[in-house]
């Protein structure tokens, strides 16, 4: 009976280094390729460019290699007490770096039945990550983009989402990555805001910037970036409207569209219950969203529906209502229930939702993902998120501070400050040092131009408080 080898790989992008070990573990015996799922990539790297199956297809007919079995997990353990082989073959790369504790514990593991680690000399001038980069300047197609969301959502718990609005917030999604131990973090997807597409513009956030407009923003972000993008589609417009909106968005690779059951002059949820916020009815929102879903051409484009019962003030009853309603008879392809409130606890058991004033809901018994808009300290909340494994949360993360409708409070509260006090970081050092004479200038300073900076401050606070 043949010696079996077990060789653990990605195999996203095939290159002579990969042949190389291959080869060579096959000289030991038979072969059998350990291919990391999605799932397994996603929780560490980046998602693949290839399916699994894609990825399968591809090794399976290698030259040398007996069978393909998947890996679930980024650790070589589970497989390796499985499957039990006499060697396990893998670059010498990993003894230095952060897959020194992957290298640890599968020596540990082997040695439980006096298998054995071959470590292979790691082909020098071929790296994948130096691979994806040059990929990702040549960019993606609308179909591979369109698909990406699904894929992400099958393979993460939790999907983060960060807000952009040009194509320079589009590349720092893009590129933005922190290294935390085994694990790279990076945002996953893009959300196009409504409301920041309007108040770039200088508009209200009232649906005043049609989606032509806005669809020229999108192109610039499509241009310069391969993830998947949610577009904030407010109300949807009107019906036979949203139906043109859904086949637009697709033709154009964008991944999602998300729709909110209000009817009427849209006004910004955040305002609650100070403003008129009128809800559609359930049948008619219903209709809207069966609408759009029979217009997609795929089945990878989602409609996702927004509600926004606990905006107009009504009960979480209501709110889970419509949900039940827009998934069973609209068909969406996820909710959002949009709440002024923070979300304070997630039950781990079953999917439920709590703010600080309601008790805890257990609410989806459904296989589709929750969206949940973070305001403050999302990143504990990501802690606190464990779903079961068909439920995905998607986090959508404004970009420019901890709440959403900080990028406009950005541009028209700070803008002042920067524009009339433009020797601050002098001033401010003057009174560190303690000097005098520096002092006496900041005083002069101070009161010619605080009245001024006051006026300003007042002035964008009356703007947004009219518009907004």
């Amino acid at each position: 009976m043949n010696k079996t080898v077990y060789l653990g790989m990605i195999a996203d992008i095939m290159h002579p280094g990969l042949i190389n070990i291959i080869n060579e573990g096959a000289k030991y015996g038979d072969l059998i390729i350990g291919l990391f799922t999605d799932k397994a990539i996603a929780q560490h790297k980046r998602l693949p460019y290839l399916t699994y199956e894609q990825r399968k297809n591809v090794v399976e007919n290698i030259k040398g290699v007996s069978r393909v079995v998947p890996q679930d997990e980024w650790s070589y353990a589970e497989n390796l007490r499985k499957l039990r082989p006499d060697y396990m073959i893998h670059g010498d790369d990993w003894q230095q770096g952060p897959d020194q504790e992957l290298r640890a514990e599968a020596i540990s593991v082997m040695k439980e039945w006096n298998g054995e680690v071959i470590e292979i000399p790691y082909t020098k001038g071929i790296e994948s990550s130096s691979l994806d980069k040059e990929i990702k300047k040549i960019g993606t197609t609308p179909d591979v983009r369109l698909k990406s969301l699904r894929r992400l959502i099958d393979a993460k718990d939790v999907v983060r989402i960060l807000e952009v609005h040009d194509g320079l917030s589009g590349l720092i999604c893009e590129n933005l990555e922190i290294k935390n131990g085994l694990n790279t973090e990076s945002f996953d997807g893009m959300w196009s805001s409504s409301l920041t597409d309007s108040t770039s513009k200088g508009k209200p956030d009232i649906e005043a910037v049609d989606l032509t407009t806005r669809m020229q923003d999108l192109t610039n972000i499509l241009e310069c970036t391969t993830k998947p993008i949610i577009y904030d589609g407010d109300t949807g417009g009107k019906l036979e409207h949203f139906v043109f909106t859904v086949r637009t968005l697709e033709r154009n690779g964008i991944s999602s569209v998300i729709i909110e059951d209000k009817v009427g002059l849209k006004k910004n949820s955040l305002f609650g219950t100070d403003a008129i916020q009128t809800q559609d009815t359930i049948e008619h929102f219903c209709e809207k969203i069966r609408a759009g879903k029979n217009a997609q051409v795929t089945k990878d484009f989602m409609i996702i529906a927004r509600c926004e019962s606990l905006i107009a003030g009504k009960s979480v009853d209501d709110a889970l209502e419509r949900c039940c309603a827009y998934v069973e008879q609209g068909g969406a392809d996820g909710i959002m229930i949009h709440s002024r409130r923070r979300l304070v606890r997630i039950s781990v058991s079953s999917v439920s939702v709590s703010t600080r004033s309601t008790p805890s809901y257990p609410l989806w018994p459904y296989q589709r993902p929750i969206t949940i808009c973070v305001k403050k300290s999302w990143h504990s909340g990501v802690l606190k998120l464990s779903f079961m494994p068909t439920t995905c949360c998607v986090l959508p993360i404004p970009l420019w501070s901890r709440w959403p409708q900080a990028f406009w409070r950005t541009i028209v509260l700070m803008m002042p400050t920067t524009c009339v006090c433009p020797s601050n970081r002098f001033l401010n050092l003057s009174l560190e040092q303690n000097d005098r004479r520096k002092r006496r200038l900041r005083s002069t300073y101070s009161k010619r131009h605080r009245h001024v900076y006051r006026r300003a401050r007042l002035a964008s606070e009356e703007y947004l408080c009219l518009h907004y």
